[in-house]
Parts: structure tokens; sequence; C-alpha cells
């Protein structure tokens, strides 16, 4: 009885802290990523691509100060409907699109579309994309590829926000 009580003791002031604390991970670098875009509608790239410059900012910054393009190496592959973001035709529509990711390129982020998907869903062709993007044979050879180099898989989730944020605080 005795030892139950003390190990009761024990876990009540284990987990009875007043608040979280704050942990700061040892990342190493290389850290190499690659990113699946496949999203239902092209718009989910906008969010998607924050998931990317969320990695660029923390490693780059203090406590890491990783050079992105050196110690971050990322690479995005997509093949779905955000393909239509990519093409030359669409780049007003998509300007911002457009302009974060020429801004990521300046720190190493390759952008990769599927060439079988571009041209059998959506005929287009090479000529049809801007030069930051190379087009590879099939995306999902491609994320086994960078995966059996030693690269970690990110699949944004993206969802729709059903509430606001001040409807669920």
């Amino acid at each position: 009885m005795r030892k139950l009580l003390l190990i009761l003791f024990i876990l009540a002031f284990s987990f009875g802290g007043e608040h979280a604390k704050f942990v700061q991970t040892p990342y190493q670098a290389p850290f190499k990523v690659v990113v699946e875009f496949y999203f239902d509608e092209p718009e989910k790239i906008r969010p998607a691509l924050l998931w990317v410059s969320n990695i660029i900012y923390v490693l780059s910054n203090e406590p890491y100060n990783f050079i992105p393009g050196e110690d971050i190496d990322i690479v995005v592959i997509i093949h779905g409907t955000e393909i239509v973001t990519l093409v030359k035709k669409n780049k007003e529509k998509y300007k911002d699109i457009w302009e974060r990711i020429e801004g990521m390129t300046m720190y190493g982020v390759k952008f990769k579309v599927c060439k079988m998907a571009a041209e059998q869903l959506y005929g287009y062709t090479e000529k049809d994309f801007p030069e930051f993007v190379e087009l590879v044979p099939s995306a999902i050879v491609e994320l086994l590829h960078w995966q059996q180099k030693g690269y970690a898989l990110l699949i944004p989730q993206i969802k729709e926000m059903k509430w606001s944020r001040e409807e669920i605080r």
C-alpha cells in the first residue's frame, strides 16, 4: 500500500506543473525532406506552401542557423490539381503562388511536377511550365527515389476550416 501511495504521489507531482514547458529540439543538419503535393483543389497549394516555409523559417533562424540549400534540402513533388497553378497561362491567376515558389527556389527548394499527370490529365508539355519547375517521369517513382536517398516524407494535410478560430477557442 505504501508503494502505491508513493507512486501516486510521484505521478501527481510529475504532471502537476502549472503550464507546459518549451523544449528546444536539437535538430541536426543536413535536414532532408521530400514533400508530396497531391490536392483535390488547386488553391490548397497556398497553405501547403506554408508548411514548406515553416521548415525553412524554423531551421534558418536561431538557435539552428541552418543554411537553406546547404543544411536544408527540400524537394516538392507535385501531381494533383495544383499542377494548373504552375502553368504559364495561369500565371496572373496564381501570381501569389508563383512569387512564393520563386522565392523558395532562392532558398534551394526544388519543385518537380509529374510529367505523366501533366500530360495525361491536363494535356500540358514542358513548354507550358516556367523554368523554376522540373518535370519528372512519375511522381510516385520520384517520391520513392528521394525516400531511398534518406529524405523524410512530408504530406501536408490541408483541411477546410468549418469554424473560425474565435469560435473554437
